[in-house]
């Protein structure tokens, strides 16, 4: 008969966390040798991200802990006030004693070489956390409730924190205001017109919005054709290419192009593409679809017009039904590889949530609000979402049926997590409005702007080839002195 054998153990062997004991010793005798005020190896520490944490001995942790605290309080520091701390706080047994204490210093020559010592400790926190997390991923694959995709996000967002942990990404409330009053100065510099943010290409709403400023939500809501969609790929052009909606080079820095991710979970790609050749071209779409001849007399102007177009740094992603936590590793992922410096989202209500969908819609609304919102913090840029408007303003009586912030549909947490509210209507759609013979007019009104002031913005928007343009009349008083410094590119 044959000799039935146990299969051989997949199980790893055990083995001891990365770790440096010698490393961590030398960090706390680095330390306890520094004489003076501000002690320079535990800013070294803090500048390289190491907490009590880093330290693989338990000894170590609790040294270290009170050494820090003993800093932050700005009490003075060295091994005599160290030890006097450690016993008041009952730890100093723990910690194996003065002998301990004494060990650390004999064993340190000098604190010369602490920021070599901080590195090695740095580096194998870091291979332990790697560990965690990978340990902590395998686990929840195992897990049969949970949704691959929801996973796939998680660990990618736990993995990218290690990186921003480790960086030391928090700076002290003096290096913020040091780096504030440095753009401050940037700005200043630059004169008027300067922009704290991304411009959009339109310069009358830049002139309010002072642009699109990093780590903004800004909400673009209107009614079904209103022109949403185009203002905002107006917009992602605009950005791309670093030019104004005039096609006149962006002022300063942003004279640039600039890397643009589209979720359009409207629209297909091609249409957008459609529109925006169309648009920058000056064709109408359904010239081309209907091979009239005006169209083709106007190939030169669509052939410039694409030439430009496929240097713009824009990603297209078009997937339908994308859940929001899914759409966030994807934007990750672009400012990863293509550092993207805006994000439009074609729109909101066509997002779902996974985890709250059989909550209802207000409370899946308000979660994929939080989400995005998050998502623009995370990426350190402006996000433009899109978003319906209920129908609200069309049953108040008011003839000019315009919106307000509580019409924004589904939740209002859109309004509270968003950071600038553009409200978007065109009158001559509205037969009540006194604007109503002016085809072109339409009117974006900024209702809500947590940096800057609120107001209606009057621009141009010509339906035939669904591209915005600035406007100067007697409504935009406050910004008809500014125009940009540069001609119309040819």
């Amino acid at each position: 008969m044959p000799r039935h054998t146990s299969p051989p153990s997949d199980a790893a062997p055990l083995r001891t966390p990365p770790n440096s004991l010698e490393a961590e010793r030398a960090v706390l005798g680095s330390i306890l040798l520094e004489v003076g005020h501000d002690n320079r190896v535990l800013d070294l520490c803090a500048t390289g991200g190491i907490t009590a944490e880093a330290f693989m001995s338990r000894q170590h942790a609790l040294i270290f802990e009170t050494a820090a605290e003993m800093s932050r309080a700005g009490m003075p520091l060295d091994p005599v006030t160290l030890r006097d701390r450690l016993k008041a706080l009952e730890r100093l047994d723990a910690v194996g004693g003065v002998a301990t204490l004494q060990a650390l210093i004999d064993g340190t020559p000098t604190s010369a070489h602490a920021e070599y010592y901080i590195g090695i400790l740095r580096q194998k926190f870091l291979l332990r956390r790697v560990i965690s997390c990978a340990r902590d991923a395998e686990k929840r694959c195992y897990d049969e409730t949970l949704n691959a995709d929801i996973i796939l996000g998680e660990v990618e967002q736990k993995f990218l924190s290690i990186s921003e942990h480790n960086n030391g990404s928090a700076l002290s409330w003096s290096n913020t205001i040091i780096s504030t009053m440095g753009h401050i100065d940037r700005l200043l510099a630059m004169g008027a017109g300067a922009f704290a943010g991304l411009p959009t290409g339109f310069t009358n709403l830049d002139w309010k919005l002072k642009g699109l400023r990093n780590g903004e939500m800004i909400v673009l809501a209107a009614r079904p054709s209103m022109g949403k969609t185009s203002l905002a790929m107006n917009i992602a052009e605009c950005v791309a290419l670093g030019q104004t909606i005039e096609k006149t080079p962006m002022r300063g820095d942003h004279n640039r192009p600039h890397g643009v991710a589209v979720f359009s979970l409207e629209m297909s790609s091609e249409s957008l593409a459609m529109r925006m050749l169309c648009g920058r071209a000056g064709v109408s779409a359904f010239d081309i679809e209907h091979g009239m001849n005006k169209a083709k007399e106007r190939g030169h102007q669509l052939v410039s017009a694409a030439s430009a177009l496929c240097k713009a740094p824009i990603y297209a992603d078009d997937a339908g039904g994308l859940d929001v936590m899914d759409m966030r590793a994807r934007a990750r992922r672009l400012k990863k590889r293509h550092n993207i410096e805006l994000v439009v989202i074609d729109y909101l209500q066509l997002c779902y949530c996974r985890e709250f969908a059989k909550q209802g819609r207000q409370i899946e609304t308000s979660q994929i609000s939080g989400q995005i919102k998050a998502m623009a913090k995370e990426l350190n840029v402006p996000v433009i979402v899109l978003s319906q408007l209920s129908r609200n303003n069309e049953r108040r009586g008011d003839k000019t049926e315009k919106p307000k912030l509580s019409d924004l549909r589904d939740s209002g947490a859109i309004e509270q997590d968003a950071d600038v509210v553009l409200l978007l209507r065109r009158p001559s759609r509205i037969p009540g409005d006194p604007d109503y013979e002016d085809k072109l007019l339409a009117i974006v009104d900024i209702a809500k702007h947590r940096n800057g002031p609120t107001g209606e913005v009057r621009l141009n928007f010509d339906g035939n080839i669904t591209r915005f343009g600035d406007r100067l009349d007697h409504a935009n008083s406050d910004t008809a002195g500014f125009r940009p410094e540069h001609d119309p590119l040819p």
